[in-house]
């Protein structure tokens, strides 16, 4: 666990922001899931070594922006993100392929850049995390499982990996929406095994890039995976306007 320090009172605000992003980055890697409860204050201040003041600041904060909620008789856990997604926002992704199109399109500019950063800020555990992601998706794709979990992980574990706290917010509120779309991914738009080795591929290019500290390659590599995604809905678009059905 990164170790947080203040030389002076003055910092201590500073300090809780940055201990909101490190619970943050947890939570949108999948380390706590949505309904689990966190560890305690001590727990909390004692692997990020700062002072309890600090984590009950953090957690307050995190609490009024809705990504976690008191325990009744105690403690806090983590807010469904689906359950606090903006209900317009669920709707629009419910209604037809052309808004999932323009959120893969949206994603394709957030997380090309967040690639990028990843292969210039990754740390040597968020490198190891990736490639375990890497390893078990591979895994689970020859045993005939895909499993949408192991998608979200990796796409959470690159923003995590960039060191960049918008990033991961942005990233962090939109799991519920990424959980419906990768569940149309999975069910109806790349359903065949084929599909599968193409998105490991994709994904082992993003991955491998990352790793090798190549921000334009991890750019590319992103953003080839996410075009992919982007013409398959908009071909889809275009079979239904045909359909006379």
């Amino acid at each position: 666990m990164t170790r947080i320090t203040a030389s002076t009172a003055e910092a201590r605000i500073r300090i809780s922001d940055r201990v909101a992003d490190q619970i943050l980055a947890r939570i949108a890697s999948g380390e706590w899931a949505p309904g689990q409860r966190l560890p305690g204050e001590r727990q909390l201040a004692e692997e990020m070594e700062v002072s309890r003041v600090s984590v009950r600041a953090a957690l307050q904060g995190l609490k009024t922006q809705g990504f976690l909620a008191a325990v009744q008789g105690g403690g806090t856990r983590v807010v469904s993100n689906a359950a606090s997604m903006d209900p317009s926002l669920a709707e629009l992704i419910r209604v037809n392929h052309q808004n999932l199109a323009d959120l893969a399109e949206l994603r394709c500019i957030i997380e090309v850049w967040g690639a990028g950063r990843a292969a210039s800020n990754a740390t040597a555990a968020q490198r190891a995390e990736l490639s375990e992601i890497m390893d078990k998706m591979e895994a689970d794709i020859a045993a005939g499982k895909h499993k949408t979990e192991n998608d979200i992980r990796f796409h959470l574990a690159i923003a995590k990996a960039s060191g960049s706290a918008v990033l991961m917010h942005v990233m962090g509120t939109f799991r519920g929406i990424l959980q419906k779309m990768l569940d149309v991914h999975r069910y109806e738009m790349f359903p065949t095994p084929a599909d599968d080795q193409t998105i490991l591929t994709h994904h082992r290019a993003v991955h491998d890039a990352i790793l090798a500290g190549d921000s334009e390659r991890a750019n590319a590599a992103m953003r080839t995976h996410l075009d992919w995604v982007v013409a398959a809905y908009r071909d889809e678009q275009v079979r239904k306007g045909s359909d006379p059905s």
